[in-house]
């Protein structure tokens, strides 16, 4: 009897113990994800906001962000149960089933239905973008080079001139417009990318030679630069300021410099800058 009862608060002991020791995990867990977040949030978080569309896009990085959270938290907090109230007390061998055609519907068809839905939220979005833009936004043609960026804007005849690459010269053409096309005469061309603000402004993206990405992080704007191609897409900043426009593709031994300059500003300041002569 003596054994018995010996034996059984060492049982009620090492529960116990147990049960303090997951809950002092549970709780380091809790605490590191907060102090996590917090750090996370004001160190390598998302820049501010500055364009329209780049809502949708952050709600969508949330929710999707929030999802991949309490499924994470749901599986791990599961197995971890399952690991404490089914561990080994020597008492007999663990029971196990090959197959459950409930529960092997439910972890499927779920995570499905939510991964369809997150996809159709993301198209959705991404055809926006790439809709038609309006009849009254801004047109600027950006080109990708090894390694800068240069952008160009149409005259007063609103119209491109054609390129041709026969024509290119680093100093006097660095575009490569074709002098023999009357639209292109009156084109203006600039290291910086000049942009108005609260004006759609409709970006024509061509690369000069190998893949590049054109990445300005404070409009969630990301998009490829593929040679031969012309990509169009649209979006409207709405804070004056000047942003950093990176390329997102490894593209050559100076790609860590790819570094230009989004400049957005008033109409009026955008007027007197377009008017002015450039060098």
């Amino acid at each position: 009897m003596a054994s018995e009862e010996s034996t059984t608060r060492e049982r009620t002991h090492r529960f116990g113990g147990s049960a303090a020791a997951l809950a002092g995990l549970l709780a380091l867990v809790i605490v590191g994800a907060i102090v996590a977040t917090l750090v996370a949030r004001t160190r390598w978080w998302l820049p501010p906001l500055a364009s329209v569309h780049g809502r949708e896009v952050d709600r969508l990085l949330f929710v999707t962000f929030g999802i991949i959270s309490a499924a994470f938290i749901l599986v791990h907090g599961v197995l971890a149960l399952f690991v404490w109230l089914y561990r080994d007390r020597g008492q007999a061998r663990a029971s196990y089933w090959h197959e459950h055609r409930g529960l092997e519907l439910t972890y499927t068809i779920v995570p499905a239905i939510v991964m369809a839905g997150l996809t159709f939220s993301a198209a959705g979005l991404w055809s926006r973008i790439h809709s038609a833009p309006p009849p009254t936004a801004l047109i600027v043609e950006v080109r990708a080079e090894q390694f800068g960026w240069r952008a160009r804007y149409p005259g007063a005849d609103g119209q491109f001139g054609k390129i041709d690459p026969r024509q290119f010269n680093m100093q006097a053409n660095p575009i490569a417009l074709d002098r023999a096309d009357p639209a292109g005469r009156d084109d203006i061309t600039s290291a910086e990318i000049h942009l108005v603000v609260n004006r759609p402004v409709e970006v024509r993206l061509r690369s000069k030679d190998v893949l590049h990405s054109f990445f300005v992080p404070a409009f969630r704007v990301k998009q490829d630069a593929v040679p031969g191609i012309t990509v169009s897409f649209w979006f409207t900043p709405t804070a004056t300021g000047t942003y950093e426009v990176a390329c997102a593709e490894l593209c050559g031994v100076g790609h860590y410099a790819m570094r230009g300059k989004v400049v957005v500003e008033t109409q009026e300041q955008f007027d007197a800058w377009l008017a002015a002569p450039k060098s």
